[in-house]
């Protein structure tokens, strides 16, 4: 079971779910970006088939613009997702701790994953501005420069950077709480 307090769906009162949580609007503007890539890449692999199989012919884009589709899909809902608290937990542990010791356990995972996706924004800022600077294109009929497919890689993890940090502050102001000091459910 995971907790509410964890970010997850449960109460950790009394098993209940509980609602969701809302969504700032950054978030929530990446889930509507979501969306539309989604829809969008369905419109795109539907269109390939018919050109295809009823007139014969290719569009000769749809892999390109899909892949470039998919990884935006991939890099913005991370954000969505740690707000969500959507990601899967491992409960092996978890489960026989006290309500403090999985804010805890949590705080500590959130700290070690801001550090470790810090690393790899900072390292995708690197590659995006490579991109930039050497002009570099895909070898594909569109020649896609490749820096505008890449932004979206350190803005989404940049803004998973941001999540990350909103559930450190949210779980640090709950293990601060009179609640949790006492091993009480907050």
């Amino acid at each position: 079971m995971t907790s509410a307090v964890e970010g997850g769906m449960v109460s950790p009162h009394d098993e209940e779910p509980a609602s969701p949580p809302r969504l700032g609007l950054v978030d929530r503007c990446c889930e509507i970006l979501c969306g539309i890539a989604l829809v969008t890449m369905i419109v795109l692999i539907g269109a390939e088939a018919i050109t295809r199989n009823l007139l014969g012919f290719s569009l000769q884009v749809t892999d390109e613009v899909g892949g470039y589709l998919l990884v935006a899909v991939s890099f913005l809902s991370l954000s969505v997702a740690q707000s969500r608290g959507a990601f899967h937990h491992v409960e092996l542990v978890q489960g026989k701790l006290t309500v403090r010791g999985r804010l805890l356990s949590g705080f500590v995972f959130d700290l070690l994953s801001l550090g470790a996706c810090a690393i790899i924004t900072w390292q995708l800022v690197d590659l995006e501005m490579n991109s930039w600077q050497t002009g570099d294109t895909a070898a594909t009929p569109l020649g896609t420069p490749l820096w505008l497919p890449q932004l979206v890689m350190p803005i989404g993890a940049a803004l998973f950077c941001v999540a990350i940090a909103r559930s450190i502050v949210r779980k640090a102001r709950l293990l601060l709480g009179p609640a949790t000091r006492e091993g009480r459910a907050p």
